[in-house]
C-alpha cells in the first residue's frame, strides 16, 4: 500500500481566481489536500484569458489541476450559508479578492479566527494589509512595474518578465507560509491569519538591485548580460546559434581562456585576471570571447565549453523547450481531454504523485451542496 499524500486529509477551501492563489492551492492539492475551489457564476475570469488547449485556457489548465469547482453567488444568502458550513470544517482559507471584499461579503478574517481558532486563513493582496496602498487593487504587470522589476528587465526600455513571476512568488510565498502554519498548528492546536504582499514578494527578489543601487551602482537593463560579471552572456557561433556562457570564479576565467579561447597569455594577462577588471574592461572581455565563438559552430564549442566543465546553455525558446532532453511532463485530463506538460519540480524517491484533473466550471457544485447543507452558521 502507498504512503499517503503528506496533506491527506486536509481541507483547503480556496475563494480564488487569476493566477497567484490558484498557483498555491494547486499546490496543496498536488500535496494530498482536498481543495474546493469556489467560483462566481461566470467562473474564474482566468478561465477567459485564452482557448488554447482544447478550447480551454492554458493558465488555468496549469494552475488548477486536483481541485472541485464549486459555482456560488455570494451576492446571495443561501450561498454564503454554505461557504460558512464548508469553512466551518476547513482547515486552510485561501482568498485573493480585491482588498476587502471578503469582509464585505461577511466573512472576516479576524471574526473568522475567532469563531475557529485552528483554521488557517491566508489571503494574498497586492499591497498587504496595512500601508498607504494597502486598498489598491494591483495584477502581475503592475507589480513588476512598482517594485522597480520592470526598470531592470530588458534592454533599452523596461520589460515584462515573460511570465508572471510577480504571481507565482506570490503563491509559492503562499504556500510556504501555509505549510509553515500547519507545522505550528501541530504544536499548538492554533490556526493563522497569514497576510502574502505581491509587492513585497517582489521587493525581496530586488533586494541586490536595491543594495547595489544604494551603494551608488545602480543596477543597468543588459538583456542576456549579467550586472555584475563577466563574462556572462549570450555569444553568437558561427552557424548563428546563440550560447550563453556563466564565468563565476576568475578560476574558470583562466580555464575559459586556455582551452576554449585558446589563448594562455589572456588567461595570464593581470588586466582580466579578475571580476573585478573584467567588468571594467566589459567591452574588450566580451569582444574576445565573441570573436572565438564566432569563428566556431554551437556542435564544437558546446564540446569545448563541457570538457573545460564551463556552464553554458542555448538560448532556446518554448518551441525548444517542448523537445528538450530534459523535459519531464505529466498528462492532465481536462474536460476537454488530456493536456501534456511540465511536471513539478519536485521529486520524492518514496512517492510517485498522482495528479488531479481540472474540472468544468461548478462540476462538484451538486455533490458539495449535498455533503455541506446539513451544516448551519449564521451569516451576516
Amino acid at each position: 500500500m502507498s504512503n499517503p499524500l503528506p496533506l491527506s486529509g486536509l481541507l483547503v477551501v480556496a475563494l480564488e481566481q487569476a493566477v497567484a492563489a490558484p498557483m498555491c492551492s494547486c499546490r496543496l492539492a498536488d500535496a494530498g489536500a482536498r481543495v474546493i475551489k469556489i467560483e462566481r457564476p461566470e467562473g474564474d475570469f482566468a478561465r477567459g484569458y485564452d482557448a488554447l488547449v482544447h478550447g480551454e485556457c492554458s493558465y488555468f489548465v496549469w494552475l488548477n489541476r486536483g481541485k472541485e469547482s464549486v459555482v456560488l453567488d455570494l451576492g446571495k444568502r443561501e450561498d454564503r450559508a454554505l461557504l460558512a458550513a464548508m469553512l466551518a470544517r476547513a482547515d486552510v482559507f485561501l482568498q485573493n479578492l480585491k482588498p476587502g471584499a471578503v469582509e464585505k461579503l461577511g466573512f472576516s478574517i479576524a471574526e473568522l479566527r475567532r469563531q475557529y481558532p485552528r483554521l488557517i486563513c491566508c489571503s494574498i493582496s497586492g499591497f498587504g494589509e496595512t500601508g498607504p496602498h494597502a486598498k489598491r487593487k494591483a495584477y502581475d504587470m503592475l507589480i513588476q512595474a512598482e517594485s522597480g522589476l520592470a526598470s531592470i528587465t530588458g534592454t533599452a526600455e523596461p520589460a515584462r518578465v515573460g511570465v508572471s513571476v510577480v504571481d507565482i512568488a506570490s503563491g509559492m510565498n503562499a504556500y510556504e507560509a501555509i505549510l509553515e502554519a500547519l507545522i505550528a498548528r501541530q504544536r499548538t492546536n492554533e490556526g493563522a491569519a497569514l497576510s502574502i504582499s505581491m509587492f513585497d514578494a517582489m521587493a525581496d527578489w530586488m533586494t541586490v538591485p536595491l543594495l547595489q543601487q544604494e551603494a551608488g551602482a545602480p543596477p543597468q537593463r543588459m538583456g542576456l548580460a549579467h550586472t555584475s560579471i563577466s563574462p556572462y552572456g549570450a555569444f553568437l557561433s558561427r552557424d548563428g546559434i546563440a550560447i550563453l556562457i556563466s564565468i563565476q570564479s576568475d578560476r574558470e576565467w583562466r580555464v575559459l581562456a586556455e582551452k576554449v579561447l585558446d589563448d594562455t597569455a589572456l588567461a595570464a594577462d593581470p588586466a582580466f585576471a579578475t571580476n573585478v577588471e573584467r567588468v571594467k574592461r566589459r567591452t574588450q572581455t566580451d569582444g574576445r570571447v565573441a570573436a572565438v565563438f564566432a569563428a566556431h559552430d554551437a556542435d564544437a564549442l558546446e564540446q569545448k565549453l563541457a570538457a573545460a566543465d564551463i556552464a553554458f546553455a542555448r538560448v532556446n525558446g518554448p518551441a525548444e523547450l517542448a523537445r528538450h532532453p530534459q523535459l519531464r511532463r505529466i498528462t492532465i485530463d481536462t474536460p476537454s481531454g488530456p493536456v501534456s506538460y511540465p511536471v513539478p519540480a519536485e521529486r520524492n524517491a518514496a512517492t510517485t504523485r498522482r495528479y488531479g484533473p481540472v474540472p468544468a466550471l461548478g462540476e462538484h457544485s451538486e455533490k458539495v451542496r449535498a455533503e455541506f447543507t446539513t451544516a448551519t452558521m449564521s451569516v451576516k
